[in-house]
């Protein structure tokens, strides 16, 4: 028994230094693991040549960018790995340090070096105007475009440049989330031009025949790597890896094997080897306080909530016709109209909304070309309405037939029936739920941003990518949306309440 016991006192032992050393190599093999890693991100939806997914093998990834983070990490002694971010939230997740570089055709601007570590640029890129062949020679620059819409992506330098055009030139400035829709809406005359850097410009002539892109530059930008604001060390080992390619020419080999090599880039080499070249200066003055940027933003911001407010209304309103008609021709319809029905309801509540979008406002385009506004309220109406048929289908047939074989007996026609005594009945039924539909509606109206309609939330990313956080902007977007949802959630409650006190 002694032996037993004693047996067991050294199992026990055993097993407690084996878990104390298990919590110390684990974490320190964790910590190896992961300095022999470059985390490395960037978006790679719709981001060529900078990182997309190779034609050849969609498993892999290839651009210019994917090269250069390939290079760092060899002279790290590190290999790369890739983590896709959405190209506007790059920064914040620079700042979360979910990766230790960042590589994505990032912009150099005075707000980016205020909230995250920059390299040095490692290349010189040109804001280009790109039209229809057609406009070529009365489209020429920003001026000529008044009254005009233009396209190019939200957050970046071309879109700063548009929204001081917008006043300077009455230019209306359309924000994309990718650089492929810009060009494919100007070819069908949604836009009337696009701003954007030469390297999208360059490539979407190569893909869209009929586009022609001005050389002239409108502004001129520089591509960075980002980190976090804390790797101050690694950021400038980096900087001394770009310096060193420039000098032996894998950087330039690299950019001669993807064609964005051109006379702009040996002179930004020659300016950063002798030390000439100035960086973009991150000092206070620079970046705009963020009482100072709210003030500025908060009108767009209004603005945006009142598009948001409309089209949800509007597309609620829609969801409510249709989704009746819908319900009362799966109550009171044949066989034939019940399937048919069914079918669209299935089919709407099974597939994703965004989809949905992207087939009523690009798939659809070559037969309508409805404008964004439209596309995102019908697409929205069409989507609620299959939802809100269930709940009015639901509260026809929560009405007791007893009432029903009532009113027949006295002679009520069926259509009397469903205006007098079964559709008031069901709508009381069906208002908490159409309530929550609709908050639910608002918070969806987020997603038309793909099809260029500038809401709230849209509208407070831009805000948030420009000035570098995430705090403010997202505070003031819940408090507007709150504001609008929370009145029509109050307004219900009290149609129940006055309508519960008046049934006996």
């Amino acid at each position: 028994m002694g032996q037993e016991v004693r047996t067991s006192a050294v199992m026990t032992r055993t097993l407690r230094r084996s878990a104390a050393l298990c919590l110390v190599i684990v974490p320190l093999a964790a910590s190896a693991q992961t300095e022999r890693v470059l985390r490395w991100g960037g978006d790679a939806e719709g981001g060529a040549p900078f990182v997309e997914a190779d034609p050849s093998d969609p498993g892999t990834l290839a651009g210019f960018d994917v090269e250069l983070a390939a290079l760092v990490a060899a002279e790290l002694g590190r290999e790369p790995q890739f983590v896709q971010v959405a190209f506007a939230s790059l920064d914040q997740s620079a700042i979360r340090g979910d990766f230790d570089i960042g590589l994505s055709g990032i912009e150099d601007s005075a707000a980016r070096r205020a909230a995250v570590a920059a390299t040095i640029p490692y290349y010189r890129f040109r804001e280009v105007l790109t039209v229809r062949a057609r406009d070529r020679d009365t489209l020429r620059s920003l001026a000529d475009l008044r009254g005009r819409r233009v396209a190019t992506l939200g957050g970046t330098m071309a879109y700063d440049l548009l929204l001081a055009a917008e006043h300077e030139h009455g230019i209306t400035a359309v924000s994309y989330d990718d650089d492929v829709h810009p060009y494919s809406d100007l070819l069908v005359g949604r836009v009337d031009a696009v701003l954007l850097d030469h390297v999208l410009a360059e490539r979407a002539m190569r893909r869209d025949p009929g586009l022609v892109t001005h050389s002239a530059a409108i502004a001129t930008g520089h591509y960075v790597a980002i980190s976090a604001p804390e790797n101050i060390e690694l950021r400038d080992r980096i900087n001394d890896i770009l310096l060193a390619a420039m000098r032996d020419g894998r950087l330039e080999r690299i950019f001669r094997k993807w064609n964005v090599w051109n006379e702009d880039q040996p002179a930004l080499h020659a300016e950063l080897l002798s030390g000439a070249f100035i960086p973009t200066a991150a000092t206070p003055a620079s970046v705009q306080p963020m009482m100072a940027a709210t003030a500025r933003y908060l009108p767009a911001l209004l603005r945006a909530a009142v598009i948001t407010l409309m089209l949800s209304c509007l597309a609620m309103a829609l969801a409510v016709v249709c989704g009746t008609l819908i319900a009362v021709g799966r109550v009171y319809g044949g066989p034939v109209a019940r399937a048919l029905l069914t079918g669209y309801v299935e089919v709407m509540r099974g597939t994703p909304v965004l989809l949905q979008l992207f087939v009523i406002y690009y798939g659809l385009s070559a037969l309508v070309r409805l404008p964004a506004f439209v596309a995102a309220l019908v697409g929205l109406g069409l989507n609620y309405a299959a939802y809100e048929s269930e709940i009015y289908r639901s509260a026809l047939e929560a009405v007791p037939r007893g009432q029903l074989e009532a009113a027949r007996v006295l002679g009520f026609s069926e259509r009397q029936i469903l205006r007098l005594i079964r559709g008031p009945q069901a709508f009381r039924l069906a208002l908490a739920p159409m309530t929550n539909d609709f908050v639910a509606l608002l918070k969806d109206s987020s997603l038309v941003s793909v099809i260029t309609v500038v809401e709230l939330t849209k509208q407070t990313q831009i805000f948030a990518t420009n000035v570098g956080s995430w705090l403010v902007p997202g505070l003031l977007c819940g408090a507007l949306y709150l504001s609008m949802s929370l009145p029509l959630a109050h307004l219900a409650r009290r149609l129940e309440a006055q309508w519960r006190a008046s049934t006996p």
